[in-house]
This record gives structure tokens, sequence and C-alpha cells, in this order.
């Protein structure tokens, strides 16, 4: 399902650990990937004339290495201009199936933040995009550690607010049930905030369809082939609420759409995703709604 895939990398430390944990993805038919360097057109001019470009070349063979150790053929490129839009095109026109980032950095409160690169391609990418949750060692800040959960397609957690959006989310983890995934954890999070005195008011009659929506989702996947499928309902902020069980229950995936509807039509899921993957400690697969 993601047979061709792209990797954005800056030959930060932050980069090279993304590199090295990406062989999770064969499990969804990962085979070619593209390691695209992009240098802004003042960073090319410069690069052009001094030994940066040479340097650049070095760095690039040494990930391509990285990569092809786990198995996948690899290009190399290095190109001029913008980030974002180089990846929204050449993903676009080349018709890569996923895009990785990678997201690092944390605040004063070590709530984790999305790098402006990574928040850039999320926020324009018609193309399912993986971040990758990085953090500095905390015993050498020049080097940067991945959470140990990047088994792709052993646990993964399905967040829906049961809109189109996430409905196109769940077509994905179908796919990756044909894939072999092993279990899977469906949740949908009932914002007490947006809709206080509707839930006060039909709490019992909301919980029953909302399990009953879940529970066709359950049945569905265990016909494709998941071994174990559980049900979550949890109450409260959403972000807070899914990245505290993708933390405490072993989920290795974290799979929502970027878009959706939420109680009486809000919008929500694109908050909602967005917060997920700055502050998940798991790998998070976000999916438009229009590929």
């Amino acid at each position: 399902m993601f047979r061709r895939f792209m990797v954005a990398t800056d030959f930060s430390p932050a980069s090279y650990t993304v590199v090295q944990s990406l062989e999770g993805l064969q499990a969804f038919h990962a085979q070619q990937c593209l390691l695209l360097h992009c240098l802004s057109l003042p960073g090319a001019v410069s690069a052009s004339s001094s030994s940066r470009s040479e340097s650049g070349d070095e760095l690039l063979a040494e990930q391509k290495a990285l990569l092809e150790e786990q198995g996948f053929t690899v290009e190399t490129r290095i190109i001029a201009g913008s980030v974002k839009q180089e990846i929204k095109r050449i993903a676009a026109e080349e018709k890569y199936d996923l895009i990785v980032v990678g997201a690092q950095g944390q605040s004063l409160a070590r709530e984790r933040l999305l790098g402006g690169v990574a928040y850039a391609i999320i926020s324009t990418s018609r193309k399912p995009v993986l971040v990758m949750p990085v953090t500095r060692a905390s015993d050498n800040p020049d080097t940067c550690v991945l959470p140990s959960r990047c088994e792709f397609s052993r646990h993964v957690l399905l967040a829906t607010d049961f809109s189109e959006m996430a409905y196109t989310a769940f077509i994905h983890v179908e796919q990756m049930a044909a894939c072999g995934v092993r279990k899977v954890t469906l949740i949908h999070v009932q914002d007490q905030n947006d809709a206080k005195q509707h839930l006060k008011k039909r709490s019992a009659e909301i919980n029953a369809l909302d399990h009953n929506r879940l529970d066709n989702l359950r049945k569905t996947l265990l016909l494709r082939g998941v071994s174990e499928v559980d049900i979550e309902i949890r109450h409260g902020e959403p972000y807070v609420e899914i990245t505290r069980v993708a933390r405490d229950n072993n989920i290795h995936l974290v799979v929502m759409g970027t878009q959706g509807r939420g109680f009486l039509g809000k919008i929500i899921l694109g908050s909602v995703s967005l917060n997920v993957a700055r502050t998940s400690e798991v790998p998070v697969l976000l999916i438009p709604s229009v590929h």
C-alpha cells in the first residue's frame, strides 16, 4: 500500500534517527524510497560555489546506506527550492504513496513541538504523511532517539469521529489488515468541552450509539483478518485521550484523518490530528481526505 515513499532530510541528528527507523514500513509493502534534500535558493547558490555540495552528497550517501541496510531500494536527490512546495510537487507528479517527516523539539513545558517544515507538509499534503517523533537524547544533546515502538504493524490505534474523512483513514487500516496487522484498537473521544450539555442529557443514548458504530468497524476488521480488535470510548480533550491511550497501550502506530466533523458538525479532527502529531510519543500516520 505504501510501495513508494519519500523521506525529507536536512542531515540533522533527527533525520539520521528517522532514516534508521523505517524498516517496519516493509510490512505495508514499502520498497522504493526517495531520499530528498532540499536547498533554499540562496543555499543552492552558495553550495554550487563551495565544497558544501560535495559534503551534501556524502551525507546523503550515508543515509542512503542506512536505508538500504533495512532492505529498501533508494534514490537520492538534492534540489533547490521550497521544501514544502517541492515535496508536494514531487509526491504528486511522481506518484509517491507516502511522505515521511520527523517532528522534534520540546518546549519548557516539555511538550513536543512540530517543526515548521513538518507542519507545512502535513497541512498541505494530499498524500499520507507519517510523522516520526524524535527527541534529544538525555545524555547527549547532539544525538536523537525515537521511541522503541516502530514495528508499525504490531498494534495500530485508529482514532475516529465517524466522519467521511475518518472513514478514509479506516479504509487504510483495512488495507493494513490485509498486510498482516496483528492488533487494532479503535478509539472515539466524546469531546465534553464542545457538547457538555447535550452529553449530560443524552449520555446513555450517545454512548450506545458510539459503541455500536465502533463495534461495526471492529467486526469489519475481524473479517479482514485482524486477530484482536479493542474498543475505547473516552471523554474529554480528544488529542489528550488519544495520546494517552497510545502511550499506555503499547501502540506502535496511530492512524487518523487530517480533517473531520465532531459533535454538532464542528470541524475537530483537523486540529486534533495536528495536536496528536505534535504530542504523540509514537509514530502518527495522517490520512488526508484527498489523495
